[in-house]
């Protein structure tokens, strides 16, 4: 490099041609070069050593630079290159009459000229004022016949530039040259690292530097200044400070630049561009600015020569946010506010683009007419396809802004709310809070209070219902004398919605204003016949009834009023209760796609976490984990209310139990949850799921503490129908194993009753499985009962535990009658009462009593290692040990082929075998049963 200097990192090639001309002119060979380039890429810099150079080679060096202040006096620069010969040449040059044709000064200046080699050097030429762009294009076309070299440094591109950069007007043996200077690589800016900072520091940070400067020499040198003065080290972990202190960089740089622009027109300009973006052409930006007297073609030069602007396809834009920032800054906030306003309208009449549209008017003054709400609208809508959710909050807000009636405010109102239920939740429930308060937002306070609710909110809901449950009863009678039906449905719903959210969220310590209103009897809404399915699917009463209310909550109903989600999900949990579920499972179909076109993010989490749980009880863990992880891609945890917060977290322990994934459930189950969650009726939920982990973990003591505790739970907020939670049978085995046979029984038997009341095959078959599992001598009969209940059930892992349990304890049995056989036999039998396997030794011949065929026996060790399988290895296992194919066993089990293949992968691996020949040998209950 032939210089370290700063500004003149990775400029090698440049100085090589600087110091080629300097070295012709020595011999008389005249030269011109134009130095280009964006701003702060060093131009100046390079002219300045070329200066240097040349005057340490014995030769004479006039220089020059044009101003935008001079940019209107005559002979400005030409007046800076003759003073070194004549000082007082500026006076005479200022005062001297414009003449055709003349060119003070030319002449003798190429008369010393031919005795003494000059250099001259002008900067900034963009600025040059035009009798001295004349005077220097004459001296261009002499110089063919004078020993002289024109050195000249432009910002911009050739739209700007002198136009003898080009080399068109001249022949003979001038040298022209064109050195478009490019920003710094990476190993410039690492270079330039190294020279500010000290040290090389990090590749990564030198990177990094680069990207956000640009690789701009006076950007690079600026921002790296201020980093080493600040005391941070070129390090990656430092990259955001590095980050601001290039937008403070930058915007310094735009508001010099700003300040050198000293035309009207040029600054009104920049600011419509500032303003406009890529959203209208230049010359409706400039139309935009207002009349002015500049020309077009003038306009376009003095806008690249200030360097806030770029050309992209022959237009000037302003790029950077930071300079348009900076361009607008200084302009009072009313005429900004009105720019911004005049823009929207203009690009609304040539149909800009309407998020375009949108981004003008959330910073202009409202515009009063229609077309700005309904672009602003689908500005929302169209953010919000995008996934761009903070800004489709801001364009409704912005809408809020323009006069609107009463319906469309409301409306509005209802729509800004359902997004920011999960950009800014405290700020939707009070807007829904507001709505359900306001008597003129009949129509949308029940879907308000439905929204409400899925966000978590009912403590404040309630005072806001109690007060709406009032106004709807005070609406005005129809001719007969009745409530109008619009009133009277908004009230039902509102009366029932009331009643959900004492369920959702219970407080003995808060005090109620109004106690909860009674469910209306003769109700015809499809709420009221959601909520009143599940409330008797809870209770576990009158499954008959539950599934009718449950499928009329799916019933649209005579008045077009919308259908509210908290009611369609609870009518299809009362539908999973009985037994219902692939009907359920059509309804969340259908809510999913309704959803997803009002892009209603907190409606789609909760009805794919409704789903994630029916997969659960179809025993369809792998879809379970692909609804869950949507549900939370849809909403987080983080934003998600505590009220629901157990259930999420007894959905993903279920679903990882399931699968085999013990120590991810263990994780989800040690997460800290707030004490609101507390609060929740689906405490009782994570309660269950935990015992599921404890008993997995073989830890029964605490396991049946969990079920109990949950029991609990769920029967102080009105569940005791064992199809919502088994819970009763889980702590009876946990019980029984522990030694405490009597509760136990108690427990299960307690569950079967429950279970035969409400009908349904899939509760029923749980209990008499879990009763059999604590019973004595009547298991047999109770195993073989529970197999034929949940063989036309939706369980199906239920049904697959009891087949196996089937198949032990027949086993069991034949071990025990073939050892009576034996015994009956005088063949002497071992000491303990239960079957102990005898050794693998082949019995000598003639050893066996005539007519006695010996019991199948299962070495020691295999059952161990069958029991050390999980339950959904032990679940395939078992039916590939029956003969069933790997598709017939996806099938049932509904996952993937090759969810099949691993699962049996990793049961050949525990049992130490090779293939389903020795499976079928080694499973319990597939020989001698």
């Amino acid at each position: 490099m032939a210089s370290t200097e700063f500004p003149l990192l990775e400029r090698d090639r440049e100085l090589a041609v600087l110091s080629a001309v300097i070295g012709e002119l020595r011999s008389g060979r005249p030269a011109v070069v134009t130095v280009t380039g964006g701003p702060g890429l060093g131009q100046n810099a390079l002219l300045d050593w070329a200066a240097e150079r040349a005057g340490a080679s014995g030769l004479r060096v006039l220089t020059a630079r044009a101003t935008p202040a001079e940019h209107e006096l005559r002979y400005g620069v030409v007046a800076q290159l003759l003073m070194e010969e004549d000082r007082d040449v500026a006076a005479r040059l200022y005062a001297a009459r414009e003449q055709a044709g003349g060119l003070p000064g030319l002449s003798s200046l190429l008369g010393t000229v031919r005795d003494r080699p000059t250099l001259i050097a002008v900067q900034d030429a963009q600025w040059l004022d035009p009798a001295s762009l004349r005077w220097l294009e004459a001296l261009v076309r002499r110089l063919p016949r004078a020993p002289l070299a024109l050195l000249a440094g432009c910002t911009g591109t050739a739209a700007v530039r002198p136009e003898w950069g080009t080399g068109t007007l001249l022949t003979g043996l001038a040298t022209v040259v064109e050195l478009a200077l490019p920003p710094l690589t990476t190993g410039g800016t690492a270079a330039a690292v190294r020279t500010v900072c000290g040290t090389g520091g990090e590749t990564a940070f030198a990177e990094a530097v680069a990207e956000v400067t640009g690789g701009i020499p006076a950007v690079v040198h600026d921002v790296l200044e201020r980093f080493t003065r600040n005391g941070h080290a070129p390090r990656l972990d430092h990259v955001e400070h590095l980050r601001t202190l290039t937008a403070e960089v930058i915007g310094d740089h735009a508001a010099r630049a700003l300040g050198a622009v000293c035309e009207p027109a040029v600054v009104d300009a920049l600011r419509a561009l500032a303003v406009c973006g890529d959203l209208l052409s230049f010359h409706l930006a400039c139309t935009l600015a207002g009349p002015h007297a500049v020309p077009e073609s003038r306009l376009r030069a003095a806008l690249e020569a200030s360097g806030l602007v770029t050309l992209r396809d022959g237009a000037p834009h302003v790029d950077d946010p930071v300079v348009r920032a900076r361009i607008l800054e200084d302009m009072p906030a009313a005429d900004r506010a009105d720019l911004h306003a005049r823009a929207a309208e203009l690009a609304q009449r040539v149909a800009a683009d309407d998020q375009g549209v949108a981004d003008l008017l959330l910073r202009a003054r409202p515009v009063g007419a229609p077309w700005a709400v309904d672009t602003l609208r689908r500005g929302f809508t169209a953010a919000l396809r995008g996934g761009r959710r903070d800004r489709a909050v801001a364009y409704l807000a912005r809408a809020l802004d323009e006069p609107l009636d009463a319906e469309d405010r409301a409306r509005i109102q209802f729509q800004l709310a359902s997004v920011e239920m999960v950009t800014a939740p405290t700020a939707a429930e009070r807007r829904l809070n507001d709505l359900i308060r306001d008597p003129g937002a009949s129509g949308l306070r029940s879907r308000a209070t439905d929204l409400c609710f899925l966000g978590g909110d009912t403590r404040a809901a309630r005072y806001a219902l109690a007060e709406a449950i009032g106004d709807a009863r005070a609406a005005p009678a129809a001719p007969g004398g009745a409530a109008e039906p619009s009133a009277e449905a908004e009230r039902h719903e509102l009366t029932v919605l009331l009643r959900n959210a004492q369920y959702l969220r219970h407080d003995d310590t808060e005090l109620h204003i109004l106690p909860v209103p009674a469910l209306p009897e003769n109700s015809t809404s499809p709420a009221v016949a959601g909520v009143r399915a599940w409330e008797l699917g809870a209770a576990g009463v009158r499954s008959e009834l539950a599934r009718g209310l449950a499928r009329s909550a799916f019933v649209p109903p005579p008045d077009g009023r919308p259908l509210l989600v908290t009611p369609r999900l609870l009518a299809c949990r009362a539908l999973f209760l009985t037994d219902d579920g692939d009907e359920a499972e059509t309804h969340l179909g259908l809510m999913l796609d309704e959803a997803h076109r009002e892009r209603s993010a907190i409606a789609v989490a909760h009805i794919l976490a409704v789903r994630t749980e029916l997969h659960i009880r179809h025993g369809r863990p792998d879809a379970a984990a692909r609804d869950l992880a949507a549900a939370e891609s849809e909403l987080p945890p983080a934003r998600l209310h505590p009220v629901f917060l157990p259930f999420r977290a007894a959905l993903g322990i279920i679903a990882d139990l399931q699968t085999g994934r013990v120590a991810q459930a263990r994780e989800t189950a040690a997460r800290p949850l707030p004490a609101a969650a507390e609060e929740s009726a689906f405490w009782g939920h994570l309660l269950f799921a935990r015992g599921l982990l404890a008993r997995a973990e073989d830890d029964l003591h605490r396991a049946r503490e969990y079920f109990r505790n949950a029991g609990r739970w769920l029967q102080r907020h009105g569940s005791f129908n064992p199809a919502v939670v088994p819970w009763r049978s889980l702590a009876a085995e946990a019980a029984h194993t522990l030694g405490g046979v009597a509760e136990a029984q108690g427990l299960a038997r307690e569950e079967v009753e429950l279970a035969r009341g409400w009908g349904a095959r899939s509760a029923l078959g749980r209990a008499q499985l879990g009763l059999a599992k604590v019973s004595g001598d009547d298991r047999l009969p109770l195993l073989r009962e529970a197999v034929v209940t949940l063989s036309d059930s939706p369980a199906r892992t239920s049904y697959t535990n009891a087949v196996l349990e089937l198949a032990t304890a027949e086993r069991e049995e034949s071990h025990r009658r073939s050892l009576a056989a034996l015994g009956s036999a005088g063949v002497p039998l071992p000491a303990a009462e239960t079957f102990t396997p005898l050794p693998d030794i082949p019995a000598p011949r003639g050893s066996r009593p005539p007519g006695v065929t010996p019991p199948v026996r299962e070495p020691a060790p295999a059952a161990a290692a069958w029991r050390s399988l999980s339950p959904v290895e032990r679940e395939t296992a078992a039916l590939a040990a029956r003969g069933l194919g790997n598709r017939e066993i996806a099938a049932s089990l509904s996952v993937s082929t090759r969810a099949v293949e691993m699962r049996l992968s990793g049961v050949y691996r525990k049992l130490r075998i090779r293939g389903r020949e020795e499976l079928r040998a080694m499973a319990p209950g597939t020989e001698g049963s």
